[in-house]
């Protein structure tokens, strides 16, 4: 992974090419701050007030998850772009150090897979707004949004500064006006009379499972950071506060609708200028579809390194388009169950590893010392996945989510085992911890082999 000059200001078409070192942090937090407030997010706070296979929440139950998994989940983000902004590499790229250049081909399939999902659900919600706001047909938009979203990859450091830049200014003035107008009518519903505290750790399992979704592409764009505390800072803080802020607006909007979330959107338009607030936002919303696109060509390039970004975003692009023209949102609740259990666990590994080896000890200022061997083929570690598949396992026996067959198997093996988590156990933090607790004995264990042969060698 070769590092910038400074006469390149743009994303090179392959993984050789040179990488620019132009964000700082007002660049990157303004990107971060606007993947926190998304369309998705305002009905999908449901996910947290009735979490899948877990008792309902109350309001104040759903608040303070909503806040604990999203301090949690984005200091997860941020932690993930640490190793891009120090190598320079991109997310899948660097997953190579951690599981060798071949099987890091499992987690670049599976990245591909979940952002083509995220990519699908952005243009169904784009959508979905766009008609209630203006009107016309729903394909029309589905379209639209898949234009723009494919036109945006191809320059997307210009992207980024025009969120900086134009952006940011706008959604947050159209943020601040919608909670002024919600927050200041009476509500036609208590959301949480029927809730309770049980399920806490279930709604903020969702609350985290948002957040996470980006822990495997945060590196795609930190490694374009001036400095690595920058990169760390931005992803945290930029998107914690926004996703809070989000959820809580959708919280306030559900309660004029008695909790419908296919008409979370009817109370916003309602306020006197509340179409231009969402048109905004609407349109907005294809820096979402944006990240998901151009991180899955990104992704994608682990595997085949010398495809061309550009011709993979087209491509990507008219896939998701397509599939928006046919997929429902009713699935979302259910798509994050199975992102949390796969992505938590992978950056525990990562971090387990990292404390034992100290592989991310390069120098601050994104100088890609590694000690980690990002060539294309560099050797396997199945030890390392050993410990990402133990994570996700534990993830799954205390949460396993609704999603049919896949969630059905996991109950059936909780309950042939005997196993009954308390509802104050965290899947996210138990399979972190547990991911990260595997991954750290393995490398002390090889490390320590090492050093055998090493001392071998010398006698």
């Amino acid at each position: 992974m070769s590092t910038s000059t400074p006469t390149h200001d743009e994303v090179a078409p392959t993984l050789d090419g040179p990488v620019p070192r132009s964000l700082g942090f007002l660049d990157q937090g303004a990107f971060w701050a606007n993947l926190g407030v998304s369309l998705l997010g305002f009905a999908g706070v449901l996910a947290v007030l009735q979490p899948a296979g877990a008792p309902p929440l109350t309001v104040a139950a759903a608040v303070v998850a909503t806040v604990v998994g999203t301090i949690i989940g984005s200091a997860m983000v941020g932690l993930s772009a640490i190793p891009g902004a120090r190598s320079g590499a991109p997310a899948m790229v660097v997953l190579r150090g951690l599981f060798g250049g071949v099987l890091s081909w499992i987690p670049s399939v599976l990245n591909v897979v979940q952002l083509i999902g995220w990519g699908t659900f952005e243009l169904v919600v784009i959508a979905q707004a766009g008609t209630l706001a203006i009107g016309g047909p729903t394909w029309a938009w589905v379209v639209g949004a898949g234009v723009v979203t494919t036109l945006l990859t191809l320059r997307p450091l210009g992207m980024l500064r025009l969120l900086r830049r134009v952006v940011t200014i706008l959604v947050a003035i159209s943020v601040a006006y919608l909670a002024w107008w919600l927050f200041t009518r009476p509500a036609a519903a208590d959301l949480g009379a029927s809730g309770s505290w049980d399920g806490f750790w279930a709604g903020t399992d969702a609350a985290i499972a948002v957040a996470v979704s980006w822990i495997p592409v945060a590196s795609d764009y930190s490694r374009h950071s001036r400095r690595v505390p920058t990169a760390f800072a931005a992803a945290t803080v930029g998107y914690g506060v926004t996703q809070i802020l989000c959820f809580v607006v959708g919280l306030a909007a559900l309660s004029l609708v008695a909790g419908n979330g296919d008409e979370v959107f009817a109370p916003m338009l309602a306020a006197p200028l509340g179409v231009v607030a969402l048109v905004i936002l609407t349109l907005r919303e294809t820096d979402q579809s944006f990240a998901n696109v151009y991180s899955t060509a990104v992704s994608a390039q682990n595997l085949v390194p010398r495809a061309d970004r550009r011709a993979l975003c087209l491509a990507i692009g008219a896939l998701i388009t397509v599939l928006g023209l046919v997929v429902t949102i009713d699935d979302y609740a259910v798509f994050l169950a199975v992102i949390g259990s796969i992505f938590v666990p992978l950056l525990g590994v990562g971090v387990g590893e990292a404390l034992v080896n100290r592989s991310w000890a390069g120098g601050a200022t994104g100088d890609g010392a590694s000690r980690l061997d990002l060539s294309r083929w560099a050797p396997s570690r199945p030890l390392m996945v050993v410990a990402w598949v133990v994570g996700l396992a534990v993830y799954q026996l205390i949460n396993p989510g609704g999603a049919p067959g896949w969630s059905d198997a996991w109950s059936a093996l909780r309950d042939a085992i005997g196993l009954v988590p308390p509802s104050w156990l965290s899947a996210s933090l138990t399979s972190f911890l547990v991911a990260g607790l595997v991954a750290a004995a393995f490398a002390a264990l090889v490390e320590r082999g090492t050093r055998r042969e090493r001392a071998s060698a010398r006698g």
